[in-house]
């Protein structure tokens, strides 16, 4: 079992710029395409996620030392490292459970696609390590692998019942037709962000604080362009982390690069992926009579919108903040501060770019994920030092704001616990 478990995470440690290509072909084939075009809808979307994440790994590699910066600049001292989502993956994939999940995770899917339970035909298998965690969860607390099985389908199914209801914002306001995303991260912040954001829109005078990029852009002409603000916003990060002027100017540089790049990768990858929705659809509706398909992928795809780049800078240094002054949070925010433009993009689809209500209810979510991550700590400890994870230096305890501070996650394990 051990073996096997090995080969399977060797296949996905490939990534999704290897995996998702093979997929979309045999999925090209399986919809009745011609080889030739089910090849080349693959590749394109191969060559589209290389991008994406090189984009990703620029966005990545700059927040991560701005934000060691501004730890050590302000001496922020807890006890509890936030040790990231890759560090969250290796811990999950060691857990007995993690076998089982995908081909269960894949059973689940078709079933529900065929009761017509679901729209969503989740090929983003990589991103299952989010259901192996919750079962991991589930595991470290009873030792049942029933239960932690359970969890994680449970964990799964809620992922796609949100995926299907996120879908038409995907559509209507980032412009990808025919595309969920069931990524455990992204849709735990849906749950309760959505709703906020409604009800920031019916605030007497909050309501009618706006600074989509739109908005911006009309007010300061050029210099409102996502180019410029992704530049003014890398600077400030570079201020706030004590950097040189030099190093200040170069992360500015980086984040406008983010905010020119990654649109254009998402471009290329809906190139691809069009010529697929639209013979999925076709197929499954004269098959099954369903009306919508959804193709499942990475929520990398949704942070290419400016305003999801811009949110999450800001939010940076607030989370930053938050550590500091939240009475009873343990969590040092470093590994998972990346991940924040994954997070949030949901909560910056409701309120259709507004930064302002995005960063308000973004800051009130993210001190929740504090409380839920130092909560869970203990036994997020137990579970690094049972996969033989080695812990940071001087760190007494480890959690992740990722899946330690995800609110579904917390509520599942938080029903497990009361029954055992």
């Amino acid at each position: 079992m051990r073996e096997f478990v090995d080969a399977l995470k060797a296949f996905l440690d490939l990534g999704a710029t290897v995996i998702l290509p093979v997929v979309i072909f045999l999925l090209g084939l399986l919809f009745g395409q011609k080889p030739g075009k089910a090849f080349r809808a693959g590749l394109t979307i191969g060559v589209a996620f290389v991008g994406i994440f090189l984009v990703v790994d620029l966005l990545v590699s700059n927040l991560g030392p701005a934000a060691q910066g501004m730890v050590e600049r302000f001496g922020i001292k807890l006890n509890v490292i936030d040790v990231g989502w890759p560090a969250a993956a290796s811990i999950s994939w060691a857990s007995p459970i993690a076998a089982f999940i995908i081909p269960l995770g894949l059973l689940v899917n078709v079933l529900m696609l065929i009761t017509k339970t679901t729209k969503t035909m989740n090929v983003d298998i990589w991103n299952f390590w989010h259901y192996t965690f919750m079962g991991a969860i589930v595991y470290a607390l009873t030792d049942s692998v029933i239960q932690a099985l359970i969890a994680a389908l449970l964990f799964q199914i809620v992922c796609l019942k949100i995926a299907d209801w996120t879908a038409p914002m995907l559509e209507n306001y980032f412009g990808l037709p025919g595309i969920s995303v069931a990524t455990g991260s992204t849709v735990s912040y849906a749950v309760l962000g959505i709703p906020m954001v409604k009800l920031m829109q019916k605030i007497p005078g909050v309501k009618k604080l706006n600074a989509d990029p739109e908005t911006i852009q009309r007010k300061f002409g050029i210099f409102g362009e996502p180019i410029f603000m992704g530049l003014i916003l890398g600077l400030a990060l570079g201020l706030l982390a004590g950097y040189s002027v030099g190093d200040t100017i170069k992360i500015g540089m980086s984040m406008a690069a983010v905010m020119v790049l990654m649109p254009r990768m998402v471009k290329i990858l809906m190139e691809g992926l069009m010529p697929i929705s639209e013979s999925a659809r076709e197929l499954l509706q004269k098959k099954f009579g369903a009306q919508n398909i959804y193709i499942g992928l990475d929520a990398a795809v949704a942070i290419g919108h400016p305003a999801v780049i811009s949110t999450a800078l800001i939010l940076v240094p607030i989370t930053v903040a938050l550590a500091v002054i939240l009475p009873g949070n343990n969590v040092l925010p470093f590994g998972d501060l990346a991940t924040i433009p994954f997070i949030v993009a949901f909560i910056v689809g409701a309120s259709r770019g507004n930064i302002v209500h995005s960063v308000i209810v973004g800051t009130v979510m993210i001190a929740l994920s504090l409380y839920m991550a130092t909560d869970l700590a203990a036994l997020h400890t137990q579970m690094a030092i049972d996969a033989k994870f080695h812990m940071p230096e001087g760190a007494s305890k480890i959690s992740s704001i990722d899946q330690g501070g995800n609110l579904i996650n917390y509520i599942i394990y938080k029903f497990f616990a009361l029954i055992n």
